[in-house]
């Protein structure tokens, strides 16, 4: 199983972006992730993400490689034909969606949540359950242009207007149209406490 010690050594900030693979995304969402790859890249953070080249992850991960970032790809063997691996960068090859997902988590400080599909909302849905279970306080960001995750965030109150969902958990992830917004959430979560449990 793959692990930390499986990459490079890097000291500073990382965060995870998850996003769309699909090559049929509005041109604007694809432009977006392109600019939020490189303003990780310009803050000198290390970008983690799942690996592909093509979509709105492939869109992030070629922007902040252009831009002189350092760039991660975490990608199931199974996945490398339909998401096209990107070689330019450090890319580890890892046995199941598992195991990608258990790795990315580890590799990163923050999270990102850029417009996607059922598989960016299962991913983003993973790491808010842990930290509704207290076992991190790694900031969690969406990128919600013209509105994308706000159904989300509707679901998300009326479980909490149910009584399914504490309403304390409005605290465990921002939301924001405008990417600077979205660096800065991260940027100012960065500071959070140290985990209070094992990471899972």
């Amino acid at each position: 199983m793959a692990a930390l010690s499986d990459l490079r050594p890097f000291d500073g900030f990382s965060v995870c972006v998850f996003c769309g693979s699909s090559e049929r995304a509005d041109p604007a969402l694809t432009e977006g992730a392109a600019r939020l790859g490189r303003m990780i890249a310009e803050r000198g953070w290390r970008l983690v993400y799942g690996g592909g080249g093509v979509g709105l992850m492939g869109a992030a991960a070629r922007a902040a490689h252009a831009a002189g970032g350092r760039v991660v790809g975490i990608m199931p063997a199974f996945l490398r034909s339909r998401e096209r691996l990107f070689d330019d960068v450090e890319t580890v090859v890892v046995t199941s969606m598992h195991e990608r997902k258990t790795l990315m988590y580890d590799a990163s400080d923050a999270f990102i949540v850029a417009p996607g599909g059922v598989g960016t909302l299962e991913e983003a849905v993973e790491v808010l359950s842990w930290k509704r279970l207290d076992l991190h306080p790694k900031p969690v960001v969406f990128h919600s242009p013209d509105g994308f995750w706000n159904a989300f965030d509707a679901l998300m109150r009326h479980s909490i207007e149910t009584g399914m969902t504490p309403e304390s958990f409005l605290g465990a992830y921002e939301i924001h149209a405008d990417l600077e917004e979205v660096v800065r959430a991260v940027a100012t979560g960065r500071d959070a406490a140290p985990l209070q449990h094992d990471r899972r």
